[in-house]
This record gives C-alpha cells, sequence and structure tokens, in this order.
C-alpha cells in the first residue's frame, strides 16, 4: 500500500475507500471493517505478549491501512488501559500525510475524541551541539485521552526521548535500520511496542536480515505475514469491489491479480508474495574486473616470494642469500617507476596460511589510478616483510602508506611509523597510516574502490588469482566484506588478500598531501653490499641493520618522507 512502486494507484484507492467507509460499514458492520489479515496483525499488536512485531507483507493489500485503526485504538485508551503515544516513522512525507489521514478517519468511525489533525515543524535537536538543530516537518493527532499519534518522515535523534507504540512503514527502505531499530527498542524497557512493515527489498536488506532471525529461531520477535494471494483469499478484491461499486465475480478477480502480477513483471515475487531478491552477493562482477585488468607484466609487474618453512632455522647468511634476489627485484622494478607520478601503497599482513600482499598504486595526471607493483609473500617471517615494505616506501613521490593494524599488522605498522611518520589525524603529517579494518572502513572506504572501477578510473596487471581475490568480496548485511570462510587452491589458500590490499592502497590514494621545497644535507647510504645481501653494485638504498639499532644513522639526514605532510 505504501511504497515507492504502485503508491500513486494505492493513494486513489484509499481516498475512494474512505469516501466510501459509511457504506462499507453499513454493509459489513464495524466490526468486520478490516479484513481477517489485517485483524490479526492489529490483534497481535494489542496482546501486551507482542514487544516487537516484523510484518512480511505484499504491496496493496492494506496493512498500513490497518495499522492506522491500531494507532487510534491505543492512543485513544486511557492509561489504565494501556493507552500510550503513537509514532509513525517512513521514508516518505506523503505517506506520513496518508498515515494521519486515516488515522482521521479511524478517529471518526471509532467515535473517539480528538482534535483535527495539524501539520507542525519538529525539532530534531543534536544533543551533542544544541545549536544543531533541523526542523522536521511532521503531522499530529491529539486524543482527550491526553495521548497523540505523530507521523514523521524520518528518523530523529530525538525519538530516544519519546515512548509509546513505534510503527517504522516501509522498514526496508529508510536509510539506516539498524540505527533506528537500536533506538525504537529503547521504547520497551517502560512497556512500549515496536511494529516493523514492509515489503522486502533485497535478500541481504538488514529488514529481511531481521525476519531470518526470527524464523531461524535466533530471535525473539514475533512474526506475521500476508502475501497477494492469501490476501486475495481472505476477501481483499472482494473490498475493493464493495469500495468502488463493482461486482465482483471470481473471473474478475483472476483478471485483476494477473493484471497486478504482470504490471510488477520480473519483481512480482518481491514485490507481491514476499521473497526477497536473491542477489548473488558479489560486489564486483568477473566482467568488469577483467575489463580493468588491462596492464602487462613489465607495466605492473608482479613479485611473488615464497620462503622455505624452516628459514627461520637457518644461519643468518643463507637467509640473507634467499632474500638477496627477491629485493634486487623489488629495487629493480622500484628504478622503473616514473618519478614524476604520485605514489600510494596499501599493505594487508600475513604469516601462515594466507599471502601477505603489498600494493603499490601510480596516480596519473588524470588521477587514473594504476597498478605499479604487486609483491606477495608466503611463510616469510615479520622482520623480512618489514624490509619489503621499508624498500617500497621509497617509491617516488610516496603520499602515504596505508596498513592493515587489525592483528598482526598492527607491530609492523607501529615501527613503519616511527620511521617514516605515523598519520594519526586527516590532516597530521606523516606517510603510514594504521587502520582497523572494521565493518565501518569497508563501508566507508571500499565504495570509492567499487567506483573506480566503474568509471574506469583504475588499471591493474592480468592475474587470476588477483581476479578470485576481488570476486571473494561480498554484500553482507548491506556492507562490501570478506566473507569468514577461506578459498584456496591446493595448499595455496587466499582469503581476498589482494582486495584488502588494493582497497588500502586507494585509500592511501586519495589522502591528502602537501610537498615542500626541501634539499636534504647528503650522506651516504647503507648498501646492499654493506648488508652482505649481494655483491658488486654501485647502487645502494637504505636498509637497518639486522639487530634493530638505529643509532648509527646519521643525525643530521631527515627521516623519509618528511617532505610530504598533510592528512586524508
Amino acid at each position: 500500500m505504501t511504497a515507492p512502486i504502485g503508491q500513486e494507484d494505492w493513494a486513489k484507492l484509499r481516498r475512494k475507500s474512505q469516501a466510501n467507509l459509511d457504506r462499507v460499514i453499513a454493509s459489513v458492520g464495524l466490526p468486520n471493517v478490516l479484513l481477517p489479515y489485517q485483524g490479526r496483525a492489529v490483534g497481535l499488536l494489542d496482546s501486551s505478549a507482542c514487544r516487537v512485531l516484523f510484518i512480511e507483507k505484499s504491496r496493496r493489500i492494506g496493512l498500513t491501512w490497518g495499522l492506522a485503526s491500531a494507532a487510534v485504538l491505543r492512543a485513544g485508551r486511557a492509561r489504565e488501559a494501556r493507552g500510550m503515544d503513537v509514532l509513525y516513522i517512513s521514508y516518505d512525507r506523503e505517506m506520513t500525510r496518508e498515515f494521519i489521514d486515516a488515522c482521521a478517519m479511524w478517529a471518526r468511525a471509532f467515535a473517539v475524541a480528538a482534535f483535527d489533525a495539524e501539520e507542525y515543524l519538529f525539532d530534531d535537536v543534536n544533543p551533542a551541539d544544541p545549536a544543531d538543530t533541523r526542523k522536521i516537518q511532521a503531522f499530529r493527532i491529539k486524543f482527550a485521552s491526553g495521548f497523540e499519534i505523530m507521523a514523521l518522515s524520518s528518523a530523529p535523534r530525538t525519538l530516544r526521548g519519546k515512548q509509546g507504540l513505534v510503527i517504522i512503514d516501509e522498514a526496508a527502505f529508510v536509510d539506516n535500520l539498524a540505527e533506528l531499530l537500536k533506538a525504537a527498542l529503547a521504547f520497551l524497557m517502560w512497556a512500549g511496542q515496536v511494529c516493523v512493515c514492509s515489503t522486502h527489498n533485497g535478500a541481504e536488506n538488514e529488514f529481511n536480515v531481521q525476519v531470518q532471525d526470527i524464523l531461524g529461531e535466533r530471535s525473539s520477535y514475533a512474526h506475521f505475514r500476508c502475501d497477494f494471494d492469501q490476501a486475495l483469499q481472505e476477501g481483499l478484491y472482494e473490498r475493493i469491489c464493495l469500495v468502488t461499486g463493482e461486482e465482483w465475480t471470481p473471473e474478475g478477480e483472476a483478471e485483476w491479480r494477473q493484471g497486478i502480477i504482470d504490471d510488477y513483471r520480473d519483481a512480482a515475487d518481491e514485490e507481491l508474495f514476499c521473497v526477497p531478491a536473491q542477489g548473488s552477493g558479489t560486489w564486483l562482477p568477473a566482467p568488469l574486473i577483467e575489463a580493468r585488468m588491462t596492464l602487462s607484466e613489465e607495466e605492473a609487474p608482479i613479485i611473488r616470494i615464497e620462503l622455505p618453512t624452516d628459514f627461520l632455522h637457518r644461519d643468518k647468511l643463507e637467509q640473507r642469500s634467499l632474500m638477496a634476489p627477491h629485493f634486487e627485484a623489488i629495487e629493480e622494478a622500484l628504478g622503473r617507476l616514473d618519478p614524476e607520478l604520485l605514489h600510494a601503497l596499501g599493505y594487508d599482513p600475513a604469516r601462515k596460511a594466507d599471502p601477505a600482499v603489498a600494493e603499490l598504486l601510480s596516480i596519473a595526471k588524470r588521477l587514473k589510478r594504476r597498478s605499479a607493483l604487486t609483491v606477495e609473500m608466503r611463510q616469510v617471517p615479520f622482520a623480512e616483510q618489514k624490509d619489503v615494505l621499508r624498500l617500497l616506501m621509497r617509491a617516488p613521490r610516496l603520499i602515504g602508506a596505508a596498513l592493515d593494524a587489525t592483528g598482526m599488522g598492527m607491530n609492523l605498522a607501529e615501527d613503519l611509523g616511527r620511521e617514516f611518520g605515523l598519520r594519526e589525524e586527516e590532516n597530521g603529517p606523516g606517510l603510514v597510516w594504521m587502520i582497523s579494518l572494521t565493518q565501518s572502513w569497508y563501508n566507508e572506504n571500499f565504495p570509492p574502490l567499487k567506483a573506480a572501477f566503474e568509471d574506469d578510473a583504475i588499471a591493474l596487471a592480468k592475474d587470476a588469482d588477483h581476479l578470485a581475490d576481488l570476486r571473494l568480496v561480498k554484500i553482507i548485511r548491506g556492507i562490501p566484506s570478506i566473507p569468514a570462510e577461506r578459498e584456496g587452491v591446493v595448499a595455496k589458500k587466499r582469503h581476498g588478500d589482494f582486495a584488502v590490499a588494493l582497497g588500502l592502497a586507494h585509500f592511501a590514494s586519495r589522502m591528502q598531501w602537501h610537498e615542500f621545497g626541501y634539499t636534504p644535507v647528503s650522506t651516504p647510504l647503507q648498501s646492499l653490499d654493506k648488508l652482505g645481501m649481494r655483491g658488486g653494485s654501485d647502487r645502494d638504498f637504505w636498509l637497518p641493520p639486522d639487530d634493530g639499532d638505529h643509532d648509527g644513522r646519521d643525525s643530521y639526514r631527515p627521516p623519509l618522507g618528511a617532505r610530504i605532510r598533510g592528512g586524508f
């Protein structure tokens, strides 16, 4: 009845219903004005045992019209008879007006003493900043009982200070149902009630998540369901004929039913029969990912490092000899980077089952992000991972590095932050961001990455493992996330590692930065030769001593990244 699809048609039908209510009452009697399914829903709300009720419904069956009668019966009672305020919330202003109109009609039908419906501005005050007050248009009916029905088209913060029965209509379409429920459930502490009513809007929507928890007996909330055919069987079309003055026939009902189903086409299951649309849950479709994998191996090298499981038990010379070729490959790849382009680094650490992945993006003049270098490491100890990252931090014009510091990566991120500067606030200095990969972080930072794929603003290397990692990202409860289940080929498992590293690198590439004119003091750098990593080369780069002691470093030599300042 109240939804983005079919709302105008149903509004016309409602107006006809209100205009002919007296004739309907005369025909069926006031006790029978509600159809059986409407009466059952109202009866559940009238039960003191029902604290929270979730209603799955079809469109165009008049359940909201029935809930308006429940609102009048509740607000019109005295406190001793469980009377209370009623707050109606939905996403659309016209829906709230229609609900108040329906309540006014029911008040007249029930002969409940009520003042005329009024429109007023509701002050939505931010408790943290009282000056931040919004004026929200609302509708209200006051009753002689002292209670009122208030209809709001949004979820104001001051809902937390109210008490009574809350009706959230078309809940699957409100901006943030989880937060709205959190505020509404506070009503239960003082014998209030919460009614959540909606047509479905996808299997991953919070409304369906709550319904599935109820059906799976993980939640004690009450549940009610009525689809289109059930409503027809209980007299919906006969009532429509009574209101419109048409003659009811089985053939006419069948034709009308088929016409409604044809109108909704592929959406009929979700819109009419309470079956949430089953999307694949995939965040990025494979064809879109492959369309952005346009870079050759020379343009975007991928260096894969896998050490023997007994690496830590070997002597230092052998350890260094095993790592030396990889350091040379990374140094060579860095030497081929365009020194005029900005670069950003993302790193997803790992140690045992999954690979640790570092992704370096370059930022072209037209702001297109391109994979410049990817390093994957398996069975690589953290000390060697740190050395690899120190090398990658030498990328030309590096504006930021985002490292997953959720768990095992915290120590590594802290150490690199000490060397290259920690970024702890949006406008602060430093290169290294320590990122906690929370649902909130994914929700805020993966949509821009998806937009880059959709807008052809990113280019990657052609790689089957990276494709699989990106396809692993799923929409879970409305948020792009890495599922807990792991996928892998033979013994080499993956867990969306490249997707995380790419997301971190893309985040770092959007950090604000400022470049200052600065001339460093010229000092000799340690070389791979001096560390015993390789022999015979005049190319130098900085690596710390193996024991982590940096006291020997020239005190006049500035830290790497000193030329970069800024915030995200």
